[in-house]
């Protein structure tokens, strides 16, 4: 256990790409006008995420059982996507950019030492929501996609995260999500057929009469 925590005391994400983070945080500082903006859309953002789930689930309700299936697997999904970077963000143990250059400029406070920078965990829970909502519907998918995009600019924006953390959320994220969906499709498919077609829960699945799902 010592020599773990201190090889993430030792790890420096600055080396990676110090200089392109010092880019972006030299444009924070040059747009002060665009710091509290930015600042709340990259938390209060995540949100958009949660509306396009739902908006997933509601469109769901007129498809097969396999489209409500994958809708309910969504928010699953972005949970496994999360907890898996989560435990690569403590094996990793980045420490965050304020710590390693401490004379940048910074929109938000610099987070306690044990608060990880690798990966993203904003930028992963954005990413598999895209991942889960391709699956899903295209479109949604492509509107997740682009809001992911730029949540993972507000992270690096803010000062909290080098870019190789969002791009390593993103790699970490879409794949997990995907496996975890498609997985979970398969054992949810079952139990929506059998809700559907009568009960409590009926009106939260289907929003008319359904024919019997040909997905295989």
């Amino acid at each position: 256990m010592t020599s773990l925590v201190s090889v993430h005391l030792a790890f420096d994400g600055s080396r990676v790409d110090g200089s392109l983070f010092t880019s972006v945080t030299d444009f924070a500082r040059a747009t002060p006008w665009l710091n509290t903006p930015v600042e709340l859309s990259t938390n209060l953002g995540l949100g958009v995420f949660a509306v396009l789930m739902v908006i997933g689930w509601w469109r769901a309700r007129r498809r097969d059982d396999s489209a409500m299936a994958l809708a309910l697997a969504a928010p699953v999904s972005v949970v496994a996507a999360f907890a898996v970077a989560e435990v690569i963000k403590k094996f990793v143990g980045e420490g965050r950019p304020c710590r390693a250059l401490p004379h940048d400029y910074y929109v938000d406070a610099c987070p306690a030492p044990s608060d990880y920078a690798f990966p993203s965990g904003h930028t992963t829970a954005a990413a598999a929501t895209a991942a889960a909502l391709f699956l899903l519907d295209r479109r949604l998918g492509a509107i997740a996609a682009v809001c992911a995009l730029l949540e993972g600019f507000t992270r690096v924006y803010v000062g909290d995260h080098y870019p190789h953390d969002v791009l390593g959320a993103i790699v970490i994220a879409g794949p997990v999500a995907l496996v975890a969906a498609l997985a979970l499709r398969g054992l949810v498919r079952p139990l929506v057929s059998r809700l559907r077609t009568g009960g409590a829960l009926r009106s939260l699945l289907t929003a008319r009469p359904v024919a019997p799902d040909s997905a295989g």
